[in-house]
């Protein structure tokens, strides 16, 4: 009798679940999960340690062009923001070719997922020669549109610095490339290699160039470029090798086919934008930010430095979020998208806690070294408890989500939500406060936190209605 009952509770929960959760259409249900917890980090675990480390040689740069003097850390950092924005979207079209590649791969499709590496590859490339001699024959115009007035000498080393600088556009473009494919196939170990050398290498050429033979910016530019053309050639160079899923070879053979270029650019484009607009709204916000003095201008920039390293664990579980889901949706396994995208999500809450405390914790010893004046102390620590108490709670509804619906084919509604969000609640919010209400730099964090709460509820919203694994890519 007991066992009978057992029985028939058991027929009602699975007609009950059924009815919760109806399959979105016929998919094919293997017997075990895509995914093993090792094979996950070892996915996970390069992709943190590059992010971290990637952030850290970039302090390290910063640092050794400011032992020059103010006229070329001014520069350089100008420049670099221009050089940000137009980075950032070649990441994204190589986002966009990591997850097409990586959808196919979950179909079994080796052949298109090939055809996807080497469209993406003719596509970076074309794109990245082109605004690298827009950038380099309008450098001067670009400059003093974005930046206005500025000093001669600081004109004088931007225009070097940023003429080289664009030079490097097709070569790190390319790696990123290369990079993607090896995401896709599940590979995030062997990239983060040739970046961690790569950046090594930056840092050994600046030491060289700047210290010892004192080029100055030209210096930090020429490295930069050295450092990218090698990244590049190592990364194309080993894709043609047959050990791994995909290859690459035969350059001279490639033609392109615009309908595989289209489903690239369909993901990578509205990221592209995604990231424009918010870089975009860096630039607007740092208008207002300069207005408010030096303590708080230098106090805002070492609390940004605080928070951006302790999101790079986060921002690498993300990346590595792309691969799994594209290859769940590839296999046709909706219901383990849904899984992974949970439990990565949940994997990145840890993180970010964790990257928290131990940015709070090393505050203070920190900002001792940085030399900081007092005022400007106080205010970096006071802006470092707000980072702590808010970063843990709003961070991974906010950046984790579209992630995922990229990599399921949802790659609009992230971009109009994020665009929206960025501008109406961040730029805007911050520069009421500063310039009207008179609020301070504290502007600039409650600007901030309120657009990743904002953002957090609508990603949470459309995770749960399910739409985002209506669409379709490969």
């Amino acid at each position: 009798m007991f066992h009978l009952a057992t029985l028939r509770l058991g027929n009602q929960l699975s007609l009950l679940k059924s009815k919760i959760s109806p399959p979105i259409q016929k998919e094919k249900q293997p017997s075990q999960l895509l995914y093993t917890n090792s094979q996950l980090w070892a996915l996970l675990v390069p992709l943190m340690i590059e992010q971290f480390l990637d952030s850290f040689m970039g302090m390290a740069d910063t640092m050794m062009v400011s032992r020059v003097g103010s006229t070329a850390i001014s520069a350089v950092s100008l420049t670099d923001s221009i050089n940000t924005l137009i980075i950032q979207i070649f990441i994204a079209l190589a986002a966009g070719g990591t997850i097409v590649c990586a959808q196919y791969l979950g179909q079994k499709d080796t052949r298109k997922a090939h055809d996807a590496a080497q469209q993406l590859v003719l596509t970076v490339l074309a794109m990245s020669v082109a605004c690298s001699a827009l950038c380099i024959l309008f450098r001067r115009q670009l400059l003093s549109f974005v930046f206005g007035a500025v000093t001669s000498e600081v004109m004088r080393d931007s225009l070097a610095y940023f003429s080289i600088t664009a030079l490097s556009y097709p070569f790190f473009a390319l790696f990123q490339v290369g990079g993607a494919v090896y995401r896709a196939c599940g590979n995030s170990r062997f990239p983060m290699a040739i970046g961690v050398i790569s950046n090594l290498a930056n840092i050994a050429g600046n030491a060289v160039l700047i210290f010892i033979l004192h080029y100055g910016v030209v210096g930090a530019a020429v490295s930069t470029l050295a450092s990218r053309i090698l990244a590049m050639f190592w990364v194309l160079l080993c894709l043609r090798k047959d050990k791994q899923e995909i290859t690459i070879r035969d350059y001279y053979k490639m033609r392109p086919h615009p309908e595989m270029i289209k489903r690239v650019l369909y993901v990578g484009i509205p990221a592209g934008v995604e990231n424009g607009m918010f870089q975009f709204g860096k630039l607007a916000i740092q208008s207002s930010v300069s207005t408010l003095g030096t303590t708080a201008i230098a106090a805002n920039a070492m609390a940004s430095l605080f928070e951006n390293i302790d999101g790079v664990a986060g921002i690498g579980i993300g990346i590595g979020l792309m691969t799994v889901i594209g290859t769940c949706v590839g296999a046709g396994r909706r219901d383990q998208a849904k899984y992974y995208f949970l439990k990565l999500a949940f994997y990145a809450q840890i993180a970010i806690t964790l990257s928290c405390l131990a940015m709070f914790a090393l505050g203070h010893p920190a900002i001792a070294a940085a030399g900081m004046e007092p005022d400007a102390a106080k205010l970096c620590f006071r802006m470092l408890v707000i980072i702590t108490i808010c970063k843990p709670l709003l961070w991974v509804p906010s950046f984790i989500p579209p992630y995922g619906f990229r990599a399921a084919g949802d790659v609009n509604f992230s971009m109009i939500v994020s665009s929206l969000s960025m501008w109406f609640c961040r730029v805007a919010l911050t520069i009421f406060l500063i310039r009207v209400m008179h609020v301070g730099i504290v502007a600039v964090w409650i600007g901030m936190f309120t657009d990743w709460g904002v953002r957090g509820i609508i990603y949470v919203i459309r995770f749960l209605s399910g739409k985002w694994l209506n669409f379709h890519l490969a």
